[in-house]
């Protein structure tokens, strides 16, 4: 699945996005998400700063879903899985970004979304349709 340019620059400009988990048995979690972005149309990075039982839960089940704050920007519901980056280049992108904005942050990762798939988020009859 690819994201479009409007997509990417909802998520880019939006300063909040929410991230929802499951732990292996189901139970969910969801978190709000101060650093967000995509890194290309398929992807989107996650700074892990403070992420506790989303972390774990990403850990032993790595599907997550993400949707911005601002669901009238876009409104859309990106799925995927994920991969936990605590080296490299990823996650020096995310440590430079999160501490360019807030020098005292300490990332522990840079958490990549690899979307698999988009629904519509959008009030109405097509609401939980999935994108083609």
């Amino acid at each position: 699945m690819v994201m479009t340019e409007e997509m990417m620059d909802a998520i880019e400009k939006d300063n909040m996005v929410f991230l929802a988990t499951a732990t292996e048995d189901g139970t969910p979690n969801v978190v709000p998400i101060g650093f967000a972005r995509p890194i290309d149309n398929k992807t989107i990075m996650i700074v892990d700063n403070y992420l506790n039982k989303t972390r774990k839960n990403l850990e032993n089940n790595p599907k997550a879903s993400l949707v911005i704050r601002d669901a009238s920007k876009a409104p859309y519901q990106f799925k995927g899985t994920v991969e936990i980056i605590e080296s490299g280049k990823y996650f020096d992108e995310a440590v430079d970004w999160a501490t360019s904005v807030m020098s005292q942050l300490a990332p522990k990762a840079a958490v990549l979304l690899n979307v698999e798939e988009i629904y519509s988020v959008q009030p109405g009859p097509d609401a939980g349709s999935k994108v083609d």
